[in-house]
């Protein structure tokens, strides 16, 4: 067993002998300059931490003779764009290759038959995956903050016990699944699959399917509303605020604007598209006593929406004169309200920056 070269940051390659079985407990640990390793068939485990942070990694080739990859083993090696999993790997630990944000893809053995927790968990560059057959299990975060991903190809037709987090925060609702046909159906009903944009046959032949019309953003009575054609159609939402911040300045800049993202899901039907928008207050005026904590006097909400080159306000008084410019100055058109919308065309696209202005207040929103 190797396990005392932990923390070495001058070393820069190794060769590991023959007689070696095992790489035990954090033994490359934290050699932040080792480029390249050369691990020997005799090698049967890489344990604990074995080459966590070892930030200078860039490919690891693991043996045939390896049959397990411990808790830890590759975590944070923020340098490994490329790892070959042989077909002799049979579990692939807690957390192994959490933080390997350079790495693009993954192919996992068709021996493992479970994906710890957090096995591949902030690989924030990985766009694909490939999950086999022998697949039961995967276990809570194991693809969390995966954020790149774009397609992801899971043979199992048996649907794995799939912890309902395991893709959070990896932006799925963008993302293709690709499974066998004869499962399509069962994925689309069961969590954390049917999250996904769409769900496709592996070989292709996609059965006829419905797809979930893109919501309608609202917001009246201090509430926002989602409403889509698609009869019982649920909705998956989320609402960041910018404003939210702790700090010991004596002043605080407050934009009092809210970005908001929506789609539609329902059993059978692929999600929907992704409705977007931003939600901000203007005119609003605060007060302060003693006995109470700040609150707005007077607000006026105004909900922007930016797709497809259109950008549609509600909120804004009726007769309001709208204009639309880009960040170069150049006005992009320009409308009135009526009965409190108003919707203009634009060259803009998607990406570009949009600044709206309503009365004094320009808000800057990106197209979708």
């Amino acid at each position: 067993m190797i396990c005392k070269y932990q923390g070495c940051s001058g070393l820069t390659s190794i060769t590991i002998p023959n007689s070696v079985t095992s790489i035990g407990y954090d033994a490359f640990s934290g050699c932040s300059s080792l480029i390249s390793v050369t691990i020997p068939n005799s090698v049967t485990s890489i344990g604990y931490a074995a080459f966590r942070e070892c930030s200078s990694l860039t490919s690891v080739t693991i043996p045939n003779s390896v049959t397990s990859i411990e808790f830890s083993a590759f975590a944070n090696c923020s340098g490994l764009t490329s790892v070959t999993i042989p077909n002799s790997v049979i579990s692939i630990g807690n957390s192994a290759f959490s933080g390997c944000s350079a790495l693009t893809s993954i192919t996992i053995p068709n021996i493992v038959t479970s994906i710890e927790s957090f096995a591949f968990a902030f690989c924030n560059s990985l766009t694909s995956v490939l999950i086999p057959n022998s697949v039961t299990s995967i276990g809570n975060s194991a693809f969390q903050g995966c954020s790149g991903l774009t397609a992801v190809t899971c043979y199992a037709n048996n649907v794995p016990t799939t912890s309902s987090d395991a893709f959070y925060d990896s932006h799925i609702e963008y993302a293709t699944l690709h499974v066998p046909a004869a499962s399509i159906d069962v994925y689309k009903e069961t969590i954390p699959w049917k999250n996904f944009k769409q769900i496709v046959a592996i070989d292709g032949e996609t059965p006829t399917s419905q797809k979930c019309a893109t919501p309608t953003i609202c917001y009246s009575n201090k509430k926002l509303s989602f409403s889509c054609e698609t009869e019982g159609a649920e909705f998956v939402y989320e609402v960041t605020d910018s404003d939210i911040k702790k700090g010991y300045e004596s002043s605080v800049d407050l934009s009092a604007t809210y970005e908001i993202s929506v789609y539609a899901t329902k059993s059978g039907y692929d999600n929907s598209d992704v409705a977007t928008a931003t939600l901000v207050w203007t005119d609003a005026v605060f007060t302060a006593n003693i006995t109470t904590s700040a609150k707005p006097m007077s607000l006026r909400p105004l909900l922007i929406q930016a797709n497809n080159g259109n950008i549609s306000i509600q909120g804004a008084d009726d007769g309001e004169r709208i204009s639309i410019y880009s960040t170069n100055g150049i006005r992009q058109g320009s409308s009135t309200s009526h009965n409190g919308i108003a919707t203009i065309n634009t060259l803009l696209h998607t990406g570009d920056i949009a600044i709206v202005k309503v009365g004094s207040k320009a808000i800057k929103v990106i197209m979708r």
